[in-house]
């Protein structure tokens, strides 16, 4: 219990820190671009991951047992939200959510249902899985802080060309699922790692870092490529990781001039 609780004092001096930087400035956590909320109910725009399960077996193992899986779950995200909220006096309740749970950009006006599944310790909605990052058709980065465009509908977005036509869904290849652009929108600074002498600390941009100036991607570290099936039953082929594994104290993703 004493581990979880310093784990979630630690991170939620960073989030308040970083919602000082947000809110003082004048600005905040961006909402997606989407012109109006959907008629539809949340559970239908966004499926839960559950549904998913059925033909992609392999990869909602993987995301289970990955740290995005357990975005709005674990007890050091409450217990930040809750500073967050102390802090913030609720003057932008869905700031938190707009990363841990995105599809909160779409229904902005459900940020108070959604902060009381976080606080009721078991939500029933998903955090970051499925369909909240394979709807993303393009992230903004030119705005401060980036913005992201959900593509609303039946079509889910990926990396691979080859994909494989099926009843359920329209699938389309997308570019910027090679790219480091779709995790920025959210993971916009590296954090430090305690080895290379910065504790509690965020190094700053990811431009800046090693990783970029060796022409790696996210994906390249947080989404190995391996051979497996990306649907049930498909021929196995190259196919990414959806453990999202760290890469903590990995120099490559280190402060600029790191050996």
């Amino acid at each position: 219990m004493t581990r979880l609780k310093d784990i979630g004092t630690a991170v939620a001096v960073i989030l308040v820190s970083l919602s000082v930087m947000t809110l003082g400035s004048g600005s905040h956590l961006s909402q997606a671009q989407n012109s109006a909320q959907p008629k539809e109910p949340l559970e239908k725009v966004f499926p839960h991951s559950n549904k998913c399960k059925r033909c992609h077996e392999r990869v909602f193992e993987e995301w289970e047992a990955s740290p995005l899986s357990r975005s709005i779950h674990s007890p050091a995200f409450r217990a930040s939200l809750e500073a967050y909220l102390a802090f913030s006096g609720r003057k932008d309740p869905g700031m938190c959510l707009r990363c841990h749970a995105p599809h909160v950009n779409v229904y902005e006006d459900q940020a108070p249902a959604f902060i009381e599944q976080v606080r009721s310790g078991d939500p029933a909605i998903d955090g970051v899985a499925c369909s909240q990052c394979h709807l993303i058709e393009q992230v903004d980065r030119t705005k401060q802080l980036p913005k992201i465009k959900y593509a609303l509908g039946k079509t889910l977005f990926g990396p691979y060309k080859d994909f494989v036509p099926n009843k359920a869904h329209e699938s389309k290849d997308l570019d910027l699922f090679r790219k480091s652009n779709l995790c920025l929108n959210c993971h916009f600074a590296v954090p430090a790692a305690a080895d290379l002498g910065k504790s509690n600390d965020l190094l700053g941009p990811w431009e800046s870092s090693q990783a970029t100036k060796s022409g790696k991607e996210c994906q390249t570290c947080h989404m190995p490529e391996q051979v497996g099936e990306s649907a049930n039953g498909e021929n196995k082929r190259k196919v990414a990781n959806h453990t999202f594994p760290g890469r903590k104290g990995d120099r490559d993703c280190a402060e600029p001039g790191s050996p």
